[in-house]
């Protein structure tokens, strides 16, 4: 991690669960770390959590990564403040339980899935592309997918949310090719894992013996990319809990 000492790092979704746990370990390795999120309120009650030197360098700036002009908004803050974006960690995104594929009137609330956690990931991946390649950084994507970005488990209540994570698996390898024909050496990762301990996850699934992983987990998969060499492109991670059976 010692060449993304000073950097910047912006993580969406950072108010909880991954997005916390990424904040805190990035701000802890010694990047500048900038979380987006609804309740920025929490993102800044993270600097208690971290050592002294590293909440000087933690910021949140509020963002709802479903509205453009809200992403464009904090990129233009980010580039005013700190220079740039060098390593962009989408991990917004969102299910929505209680309905299925053809629940009359769930309009809203696909829409709502499928802007998040996709068209929200595309338009901050195009603003972060964009930082890089005017100041010739040879940065990082990361995405924060799922196992079922990969395989669709047999469970009414995912309803549209496989189908975006399947949207974000495409669209790192699309990412991939266009990174490359643009001539960068901007990276791109795919990290998918599966049941993960988070407010999105019912009570009753974090108790007794069902496999799950911790936030923590996921932040040091981030770390472990971001480490890699130059020359190195982990282009898809996957994490599962051991004796998971999704």
């Amino acid at each position: 991690m010692d060449r993304w000492t000073g950097k910047v790092a912006l993580v969406t979704g950072a108010s909880s669960g991954i997005g916390a746990a990424v904040v805190k370990a990035l701000a802890n390795a010694g990047m500048i770390v900038v979380g987006l999120a609804r309740r920025v309120e929490r993102v800044e009650a993270l600097r208690t959590e971290v050592t002294e030197l590293a909440a000087k360098h933690l910021h949140a700036i509020r963002c709802d990564i479903t509205k453009e002009e809200d992403i464009l908004a904090a990129f233009r803050e980010v580039e005013q403040r700190f220079g740039g974006v060098d390593v962009l960690i989408n991990n917004a995104g969102i299910a929505v339980g209680d309905i299925t594929l053809f629940t009359p009137e769930n309009t809203a609330q696909l829409r709502q899935v499928v802007d998040t956690n996709v068209l929200g990931l595309v338009l901050c991946s195009r603003e972060a592309f964009l930082s890089m390649k005017k100041r010739s950084i040879d940065g990082h994507i990361v995405h924060i997918n799922s196992v079922v970005g990969h395989s669709v488990p047999a469970f009414a209540s995912f309803n549209i949310y496989p189908a975006t994570k399947y949207g974000v698996t495409a669209l790192t390898e699309t990412m991939r090719h266009e990174l490359r024909m643009a001539d960068t050496k901007i990276k791109v990762t795919s990290i998918s894992p599966g049941l993960v301990k988070t407010e999105a996850i019912p009570d009753a699934m974090k108790v007794g013996q069902t496999p799950i992983l911790e936030p923590e987990d996921i932040a040091d998969a981030v770390l472990y990319v971001l480490a890699t060499p130059p020359r190195v492109q982990v282009h898809e991670l996957t994490i599962r809990p051991v004796g998971e059976m999704m």
